[in-house]
């Protein structure tokens, strides 16, 4: 069984979540979100360069293509970040990280796609063969569901990424002055059109993980508040109005969507992250026992 119940737990077997993780990388790793494509049929009718309405339009072919024959949407097959939301009511059993990285090495090699990790980053760079470890990160939440989030994240853009740590008194100001200055030095690296994930708050590790988490909430979805999400209209106009475009050849659709998650942080702090998801944004989410929260999409 998936699940078995008990009077005070609901258990879960971590073979479940293996075979989803399994099935979601095979998914994820060969077309795109059905948010992220809408958005680029959007953008494809909105470009106001001819050229960057010739490189989204390859882009959506490149996608219907990859659907089709089932092959990877980008060469970069990704580093592996699974991302696990557990209800404080669930159990699972065993070592759940080994179930994962057992999945994760059976899809890169039924799925044909390129390894990308390797043993150590400064003393062993030799490839694992495996794609493994994969990264992952477990938090807990009341009630008892479970949601299992994987992305698939290139090599490229999250070298355009970064993390700053500014002082309280640079303000909202502040953010969208490094948020713009990272786009404008970095963008034409990640394979734009980009989805950008800001997270703002936190500490120097935890910031970074708001920034990842907020590439995972679909295009088009609420933001936390009506704060964040007028910074974000702002932030997506700027950003659109450099003009570094699609492919980063010039137009009027450098980023998709720019999504924001913030958090409390210390007095005499103000953490920023931005992490760019670029053009083939690879994500897929399983609520394998839903929460009840009406306003999260699943992606399966």
């Amino acid at each position: 069984m998936a699940a078995t119940a008990s009077s005070e737990t609901l258990a879960i077997s971590p073979d479940l979540i293996g075979q989803k993780v399994y099935e979601g990388i095979l998914q994820a790793a060969c077309g795109l979100r059905p948010d992220v494509a809408q958005a680029m049929e959007l953008a494809l009718d909105s470009e106001t360069s001819e050229r960057g309405q010739r490189i989204l339009a390859q882009l959506l072919e490149n996608n219907a293509i990859a659907q089709r024959d089932h092959v990877p949407l980008c060469q970069d097959t990704g580093a592996v970040w699974v991302n696990l939301e557990v209800g404080e009511d669930l159990s699972i059993p065993g070592n759940i990280f080994s179930t994962v990285n057992d999945a994760v090495e059976a899809a890169y090699r039924d799925g044909k796609l390129r390894m990308s990790v390797v043993k150590d980053a400064l003393f062993d760079r030799r490839n694992t063969q495996t794609n493994c470890p994969a990264f992952c990160d477990l938090q807990f939440r009341a009630g008892h569901g479970l949601r299992l989030s994987i992305l698939l994240k290139g090599g490229g853009s999250d070298n355009a990424s970064r993390l700053v740590m500014l002082a309280p008194g640079a303000g909202r100001d502040g953010i969208r002055h490094e948020i713009l200055r990272c786009v404008k030095e970095k963008a034409a690296n990640a394979c734009p059109p980009l989805l950008i994930g800001i997270g703002v708050g936190g500490t120097f590790d935890s910031v970074a993980k708001l920034a990842k988490h907020a590439l995972l909430r679909p295009i088009g979805s609420a933001a936390a508040s009506t704060e964040a999400a007028q910074l974000e209209e702002e932030l997506l106009a700027e950003i659109n109005a450099t003009g570094i475009g699609p492919a980063a050849l010039g137009g009027s659709t450098t980023a998709l969507a720019v999504h924001i998650e913030s958090a409390p942080c210390h007095i005499a702090a103000l953490p920023l992250a931005i992490n760019m998801g670029c053009s083939a944004v690879r994500s897929v989410n399983f609520d394998l026992i839903p929460f009840g929260d009406p306003e999260d999409d699943c992606h399966e």
